[in-house]
């Protein structure tokens, strides 16, 4: 539950209400990263949805008027 608590500290610093993007507790051990800000949850593993936070997740600012897509994130998680 660390790992929720940092994503969320993260997210919050940059710039998202709960609402629209945040991570929490999943099915099966996961975590699930949603909301109004990215098309469908991202759901893996704490310490990399931890890791997608931090280094792949735009600012609010950042991302405008774009949706986040889960798919996205996987590729760019790949090509890391």
């Amino acid at each position: 539950m660390e790992a929720i608590a940092e994503a969320n500290a993260l997210l919050r610093e940059k710039g998202y209400a709960e609402r629209d993007l945040a991570v929490h507790p999943g099915p099966r051990g996961k975590v699930l990263l949603k909301g109004n800000r990215i098309l469908s949850p991202f759901s893996d593993e704490a310490e990399l949805v931890l890791r997608v936070v931090r280094e792949l997740v735009p600012s609010e600012h950042e991302l405008g008027a774009r949706v986040i897509r889960p798919a996205d994130l996987r590729a760019r998680l790949s090509a890391a």
